[in-house]
């Protein structure tokens, strides 16, 4: 018989917080370490693939390599259809039968389950946080993005929720100015309220980049050259309609971006090929100068193409930036080097009463 697995919930207190990273490094620590570790993911919450796997799902199992005996399959998709049928059904979404076959051990350590965008989403279906973590009999770990120190206002009102369930949190997305402060108040205050801190992972630009391949998704756009250069992250967005001269001014203060400018403005697209651009985003579906296409393969800079306007083009690759998610091995990377140098997964490991039978060095 399969020994029993243990159950860590991870949640948020808002969506894009961090939570399919934190999944992913923390079972790459843990696997370091001996766990035998099996993921789920109950409620999906991104776009599914052509086999319906929700798209973090079918990353994190690749990264991790798991087997089928180690992965449960989403239950439901939290869409459009799926919530128009739940406002007039009377019974569960998930019965408990459901449940206990889905949540049944396979001779995993621990299973790993990651939650909704926040503590209420999935409450119509009887599968939010809550509600997993006592369905599940999960020990909560919830991930925090910093916005500010009130971010304990909302760690407290999670403990209210929570109670003994919750045991512990992960603060991210932290500024470097602000590292100092989260290390003694924040964290201070939140341990003497019986909230064990168990990360503090600082800003990087890398985590809240977004690669030149979603953005052609996103913007739907022709891709003009270098169409092999789609894996290069873009962390930052320029505008360019000024004078040469002063855009290249503007260029020059950012890193890695996507500049985003009219086709027919040649002399500001030599301009930002010139400086750290990842990517051209030409408006009003003009076409460039052959000797910029010539340039851009020079310098290796894909040229995208958009049947939009400057103010929508920018809203769309906003919204990106804001809802950016773990889908580059890079970032994989990333986040296994934060998780190792910033998150104490002993101590976790101690919360959870697992003991390491191997330590790969």
């Amino acid at each position: 018989m399969p020994h029993p697995s243990k159950h860590l919930l991870i949640g948020s207190t808002e969506p894009y917080s961090g939570k399919s990273a934190t999944v992913t490094g923390l079972a790459l620590q843990l696997r370091d370490r001996g766990i035998d570790i099996a993921y789920a993911k109950p409620v999906g919450t991104c776009p599914s693939d052509e086999a319906g796997i929700d798209e973090d799902v079918r990353f994190i199992s690749e990264i991790l390599e798991l087997p089928t005996s180690r992965l449960r399959p989403t239950l439901l998709s939290l869409d459009a259809p799926t919530i128009e049928q739940q406002l007039t059904e009377e019974k569960s979404a998930v019965d408990p039968q459901q449940m206990s076959t889905y949540l049944g051990g396979q001779g995993e350590d621990l299973l790993l389950i990651e939650g909704t965008g926040t503590l209420e989403e999935g409450t119509l279906f009887g599968l939010s946080l809550l509600q997993l973590a006592e369905a599940t009999e999960a020990q909560v770990m919830l991930v925090a993005r910093f916005h500010s120190v009130l971010i304990v206002d909302g760690l407290l009102a999670a403990k209210q929720k929570l109670g003994d369930l919750l045991m512990g949190v992960l603060i991210n997305d932290v500024p470097a100015d602000q590292l100092q402060a989260v290390e003694t108040n924040v964290k201070s205050c939140l341990e003497r309220h019986g909230i064990p801190v168990l990360g503090i992972l600082p800003s990087t630009p890398l985590m809240r980049s977004v690669s030149v391949g979603e953005l052609v998704h996103q913007l739907n756009a022709e891709v003009l050259c270098c169409q092999d250069r789609m894996d290069l992250m873009v962390q930052s967005l320029s505008i360019g309609a000024m004078n040469v001269n002063s855009a290249l001014k503007y260029f020059r203060r950012a890193d890695n971006m996507a500049v985003i400018t009219g086709g027919d403005r040649a002399d500001l697209q030599l301009a930002a090929l010139e400086t750290s651009t990842q990517c051209l985003v030409l408006t009003g579906h003009i076409a460039p100068q052959a000797d910029i296409i010539s340039r851009a393969q020079d310098l290796e800079v894909p040229i995208l193409s958009v049947d939009l306007d400057t103010l929508t083009t920018v809203e769309i690759i906003e919204k990106s930036f804001q809802q950016v998610r773990l889908q580059e091995p890079i970032k994989v990377q990333c986040i296994q080097l934060l998780m190792e140098k910033h998150f104490d997964v002993n101590r976790l490991m101690a919360e959870l009463n697992l003991s390491s039978p191997a330590m790969t060095v």
